[in-house]
């Protein structure tokens, strides 16, 4: 019970912190990259970003793109047998220097931690690996002109994953990572916290209720609660009391059909990034030419902009 309370207050201070520090976007910046790992992939907390800002935002042309990597670290570690021994993970390392070269972003939000400690016990080791590359990760940023905002790891349900121990793991990465804000001055926000909230909470009530099935992937519950700690970040303080990303786009003609061309629309521009940039990790699928899906995506962003209340 004590340590539920002191999750509780934890959250709360830590949405009055997000809500108090506010950053909301700029007029100059147009490139807003993501990027991290599986979850990032899966793109649902991107698409969910993306479909509010067009929705809040119908003036203003955003480029928004998700270079998330299955499996891969920041801390360039990968665990014995990954993949079945097929490969090991990826390593940001080898590519984000090619991303950043090609993708020119003003803003980049970056999602590491659920994969860098290899789904092992707590280890000082592994610990010091997670922080150099993070460290690393904010440098390069920084110095290709752009401005980083860290995410948290998101939370690892071991009721449903097989790493027993590793709740510990992901706890003590988020707190370092949002002590930055004050002994760095970094921006983070914080998903890891909230959504351990929310599972604990609703767990109560059902005690098979799980955010991700595999205790990693998060499901579309788990993807909102990350967009929304970004939204509120961003200033957005509406979506606070919001459920879903479609209760948050009530004022668009049909919330369910412009979320779902957003999220056509970001795969196909996902796997022609990633194709592009020369990702290594095998088993993806290829993307088109990068050119020939800019300009498939601009068809489509015109469907898009049709559900748009004062678009012109």
């Amino acid at each position: 019970m004590k340590k539920l309370n002191a999750i509780i207050v934890w959250c709360c201070l830590s949405l009055v912190y997000t809500m108090a520090t506010a950053q909301v976007i700029n007029k100059t910046t147009r490139k807003i990259l993501f990027i991290g790992n599986s979850i990032t992939w899966a793109g649902m907390y991107v698409n969910d970003v993306e479909a509010y800002l067009r929705v809040q935002y119908p003036g203003r042309h955003f480029e928004i793109i998700n270079v998330g990597l299955p499996s891969e670290t920041v801390s360039g570690l990968s665990e014995p047998g990954h993949a079945d021994g097929k490969f090991p993970r990826p390593d940001l390392h080898e590519r984000l220097h090619r991303v950043l070269q090609q993708t020119k972003p003003d803003l980049v939000f970056a999602c590491y931690g659920m994969n860098d400690g290899i789904y092992m016990p707590l280890d000082s080791v592994r610990f010091q690996k997670f922080k150099e590359g993070i460290n690393w990760l904010h440098d390069e940023v920084v110095k290709a002109g752009a401005r980083i905002v860290h995410l948290t790891p998101p939370d690892y349900d071991e009721v449903k994953g097989k790493s027993i121990g590793y709740t510990k793991v992901l706890d003590t990465y988020s707190d370092w990572l949002l002590s930055k804000i004050h002994s760095s001055r970094w921006q983070v926000i914080d998903i890891h916290y909230p959504m351990k909230k929310y599972l604990e909470e609703h767990r109560k009530l059902d005690a098979n209720f799980a955010l991700a099935q595999d205790g990693v992937h998060p499901d579309e519950t788990g993807h909102w609660i990350m967009a929304q700690q970004i939204l509120l970040f961003l200033g957005f303080k509406t979506v606070a009391s919001s459920v879903s990303i479609t209760t948050s786009l009530q004022q668009s003609g049909d919330a369910k059909k412009l979320l779902a061309l957003v999220a056509e629309r970001q795969n196909m521009l996902r796997d022609a990034w990633l194709t592009a940039t020369k990702h290594t990790r095998p088993g993806m699928a290829t993307g088109l030419p990068l050119r020939e899906a800019q300009a498939k995506a601009a068809s489509m962003l015109s469907a898009v902009e049709v559900l748009i209340p004062g678009k012109k």
